[in-house]
């Protein structure tokens, strides 16, 4: 049976399949996203994102797909009552549509525990009869994931990074290229001792097999739909030895290009605005516990980036607060250049380069979003002005 076959299959009871695509901050969430939304499946997939942060970024980083993407910003899907209530008017929206959708993917925050998000699906009754909730797919950061699961800082509370772990039918140990073979051996290892029922895939750039991810039938027992406790259950049945998937595996060599990135040693002496390590206000903890040194800070502006200007500033950022940034990404305009640049960085991996060009007769806005601990927004601010090619008046407050 060939992949898109097996795909559309999966909706062949009259259910449209919804997987949940999560990951902590970094792992390559979106990148997955966009190879799904390119790939030549012949399916009309709907995708709902759920942003923490005030600022939609996520969507403009899909950037070579026409498919319908919902936004639900300003909260995590997992603990904030609203966000899944929005997500429930979402997906009640899309099936009144005359038009189906073949596949659903709902993209968590980085922060977001799944399971209560899974619990979502059966809160209305009309999706519940009309949704199948498919699985949940996990990505891990091979270079970073450790200091995440083994972080200090979340003694006594929740820790996200494990809890996505848990939750997994699948998890894809991502950025394989930028770990030794026996690492990712050892990572391999760990997601077993927290998940021993998930099946574990490894990717460069999120590269993965299409059939081993959608369709997958994580949630085929029916008890979802009769049982309150499935969700506990289903906990039980991927720490169980006796389900234990097979291993799929693409290797210890990946062919994949490199992840573009640099290790900042900017001098903080000469540049206005320098970063500081002073703490910044820290994030309210709301239902399970999120670590409450988290936060989001939210940036844009109107005028463009002077590029020299900018990359010096980014290089003593994450020399300075590169442990404590879990992750940076943004949409920006660059002076003297008519192509959108999209920015990516976790800690002091960085990457940024120039994609596709700005709309014709729209706004250059640039937008950034940072995930972290410490971070003081006016600091960051100031810093991104000194920055930009023109005088920072031009610069619109998120």
């Amino acid at each position: 049976m060939n992949q898109t076959t097996m795909m559309h299959e999966t909706g062949a009871a009259g259910t449209i399949p919804v997987t949940i695509l999560t990951g902590f901050l970094g792992a390559g969430k979106t990148t997955l996203l966009n190879h799904i939304l390119t790939a030549q499946h012949g399916m009309r997939i709907a995708v709902i994102e759920n942003e923490f942060g005030a600022v939609d970024v996520d969507s403009d980083l899909v950037l070579a797909s026409s498919e319908e993407i919902f936004q639900m910003t300003n909260g995590c899907i997992c603990c904030v009552v609203d966000v899944r209530k929005d997500l429930v008017r979402i997906l009640q929206a899309l099936l009144a549509r005359p038009e189906q959708f073949d596949h659903i993917i709902v993209e968590t925050s980085g922060l977001a525990d799944p399971t209560p998000v899974a619990a979502t699906f059966f809160m209305d009754n009309d999706v519940a009869r009309r949704l199948r909730l498919d699985g949940v797919v996990t990505l891990v950061d091979a270079l970073h994931i450790e200091g995440h699961l083994d972080d200090p800082a979340l003694a006594g509370m929740d820790n996200q990074a494990v809890d996505q772990i848990v939750a997994a039918d699948r998890v894809i140990i991502n950025k394989t290229d930028l770990v030794e073979p026996a690492k990712a051996r050892a990572l391999e290892e760990r997601m077993r001792a927290i998940n021993q029922g998930a099946r574990i895939l490894y990717s460069c750039h999120a590269q993965v097999d299409l059939g081993q991810v959608l369709g997958i039938g994580g949630f085929d027992s029916g008890a979802a739909l009769v049982d309150p406790h499935f969700l506990d259950e289903h906990e039980a049945h991927v720490r169980d030895d006796s389900h234990a998937h097979a291993h799929e595996c693409g290797g210890d060599e990946c062919d994949h290009a490199s992840h573009a990135h640099a290790h900042a040693h900017a001098s903080h002496a000469d540049i206005p605005g320098g970063v500081c390590e002073a703490p910044g206000n820290r994030a309210e903890a709301h239902g399970h516990s999120h670590d409450p040194s988290v936060e989001s800070v939210s940036l844009t502006f109107a005028a463009p980036f002077d590029r020299r200007l900018l990359d010096a500033w980014l290089a003593q950022l994450l020399q300075a607060q590169g442990d404590d940034l879990f992750r940076l990404k943004g949409i920006l305009a660059i002076a003297g250049d008519g192509r959108r640049h999209v920015l990516q960085a976790v800690h002091r991996v960085l990457d940024l380069r120039p994609a596709d060009t700005w709309p014709a007769g729209g706004s250059r806005v640039s937008k950034l979003v940072f995930i972290g601990r410490n971070l003081d927004r006016d600091t960051l601010k100031s810093g991104l002005d000194w920055c930009l090619a023109v005088p920072a008046t031009a610069v619109l407050e998120a």
